[in-house]
């Protein structure tokens, strides 16, 4: 995935500043009747805390199509992928499809804005890159076990005595990207990355974070540029060719499967 210093990418320049622009004091929600508790924590009562990610208080509503994620993602899908996982595969007991439908509770616009095609297309773009990236959802963590420390944003300090290496449906990596899913979805990212190996939803809820923050946007661009947001820098421009196919292959697969076409630009 995109990084802040051009390795493993899992973030964007852009969402940082917005997060660091925020010049207000930490709520953890709590907040006053008529304010919002915003996806970071924070209380307010503008778009930027009533509107997506909203958590608490009198939120906006996000504008959906009515599409049921459950409907598509049947339990006949979900399996259907770990099957095809080989060996001892921690995975297996780990990643199940009710803690994929319990993650979305705190991310209620994935797969349901646009057409119902848009939909479809969204979940399998998705479950795309989360395939490929644990292996038909076999792997809960990478078998790099670096640290990951970018000391270049201090206001991410790392603990000393933690890794930051991948993990999760679509391997959460880097302390900075730790920081913000931990304050996102109620967790100490920072003091303990090891929980998005321990706790199912949490998980799927960082791999659902990262996908709102840094990959939705780019959708309508096509699969090639999901691509290029999940992990472009190191498997574009020619760079890895075979993974960069291996993504689309799935990507196809399950456009076939929901009985949707994949569209154009498919490779970035």
């Amino acid at each position: 995935m995109v990084t802040l210093n051009g390795g493993k990418n899992l973030l964007t320049l852009v969402v940082l500043g917005i997060f660091l622009a925020k010049n207000v004091m930490a709520q953890n929600c709590g907040c006053a009747p008529e304010e919002c508790c915003s996806e970071h924590g924070y209380c307010g009562t503008d778009d930027d805390y009533c509107g997506q990610g909203c958590k608490e208080g009198p939120c906006f509503q996000t504008p959906t199509n009515g599409i049921s994620v459950a409907d598509i993602v049947t339990p006949e899908f979900f399996n259907g992928i770990q099957n095809k996982a080989t060996g001892n595969c921690p995975g297996k007991s780990f990643y199940t499809r009710q803690a994929f439908l319990d993650a979305l509770n705190s991310y209620s616009e994935f797969g349901r804005t646009g057409s119902a095609d848009d939909s479809k297309r969204e979940i399998a773009a998705f479950f795309a890159h989360a395939t490929h990236e644990t292996g038909y959802l076999c792997f809960i963590e990478e078998t790099n076990k670096d640290v990951y420390c970018d000391t270049n944003y201090p206001q991410y300090p790392c603990n000393p005595n933690k890794r930051y290496y991948g993990r999760g449906p679509l391997q959460l990596t880097w302390n900075y990207n730790y920081a913000l899913a931990g304050t996102s979805n109620n967790f100490d990212g920072l003091n303990a990355p090891e929980t998005v190996a321990t706790d199912a939803v949490v998980s799927f809820k960082t791999a659902l974070w990262f996908w709102k923050e840094n990959v939705r946007s780019v959708l309508s661009q096509g699969f090639g540029a999901t691509i290029n947001k999940i992990n472009g820098a190191v498997e574009c421009g020619g760079k890895e060719p075979a993974k960069v196919q291996a993504r689309i292959d799935y990507y196809k697969d399950y456009c076939t499967q929901f009985g949707v076409a994949p569209g154009d630009n498919l490779s970035c």
